[in-house]
């Protein structure tokens, strides 16, 4: 063998040649259909899942959305759309709205996703990914799958650790400008890595902003939703339990994502 030794890959595990890396460079482009819940919750609820750093959001801090997402993704080269197993995915995460320095600001706070490579892009982008089974209606202009139109109905499901912790069905009803407000900012997420000596606290700490490098969408269309969320023993989404409705929306889109910023370093508070 003749060359400068060294291992490559963008992530783990790294190699000679950098082939095995779970997850390739960004930027990453996704296209994917999206079904949005929206509702509001106890805003103590909220709060005491923000670190100090993140204050609520001074408008409607109850707001919660609960997104199931069907994926198709791949990275620059596209050679993963031609080898489908490689980026295709679902998933199912919680959003909630924070503040920062007066920004206000979407953060994930929990989601669950059904591929290895998307937990790990997780783990770089602060996403608190953990692995589950996700499944939602999908549209077709043929046979018995709704159609996008008014009157449509699709229904959706999240499970994990072979217990089910959300249902959905949403009903189409009419276009909408939009397919709701609370992800609807960029997203501000902590990477976090804990110490590798005992007590040694964390030994990254960061408070990230990253959003969509660009993005595109079909015509968004709202409608009304039967939501219901169970308890789990290892899971805390039901403590999230909805009080009032706001809204249930499906729409198409496309999106780059290519990095983010660092806000702050250090001082999160977390545990």
């Amino acid at each position: 063998m003749t060359g400068v030794r060294g291992v490559h890959g963008f992530f783990h595990p790294k190699t000679g040649t950098g082939r095995s890396s779970m997850i390739p460079a960004p930027p990453w482009h996704y296209s994917g259909d999206l079904l949005t819940v929206e509702y509001r919750t106890d805003p103590a609820r909220v709060a005491e899942l923000l670190p100090p750093q993140l204050e609520l959001a001074d408008e409607d801090p109850g707001a919660v959305a609960l997104i199931w997402a069907d994926w198709q993704s791949c990275s620059a080269g596209r050679g993963e759309l031609l080898d489908p197993v490689r980026a295709q995915y679902k998933e199912c995460f919680v959003v909630v709205r924070c503040r920062y320095a007066g920004v206000t600001y979407s953060r994930c706070v929990y989601i669950w996703v059904d591929k290895d490579f998307a937990i790990a892009r997780g783990l770089h982008q602060g996403y608190p990914k953990k692995l589950g089974s996700i499944h939602q209606t999908r549209p077709h202009p043929y046979g018995p799958a709704p159609r996008i139109e008014a009157g449509a109905t699709f229904g959706a499901t999240l499970a994990a650790a072979d217990r089910r912790l959300a249902e959905v069905v949403v009903t189409l009803r009419e276009p909408a400008p939009t397919n709701g407000f609370v992800n609807g900012h960029p997203m501000a997420h902590h990477r976090w890595l804990p110490s590798i000596a005992p007590g040694g606290g964390l030994a990254l700490d960061e408070l990230v902003v990253t959003g969509a490098e660009s993005a595109e969408g079909g015509q968004a269309w709202a409608g009304d939703a039967e939501l219901t969320l169970f308890e789990a023993p290892t899971e805390e989404l039901a403590r999230l339990e909805p009080i009032e409705p706001i809204g249930a929306y499906y729409r198409q889109v496309g999106v780059v994502w290519n990095g983010g910023t660092l806000l702050a370093s250090g001082a999160s508070g977390a545990r």
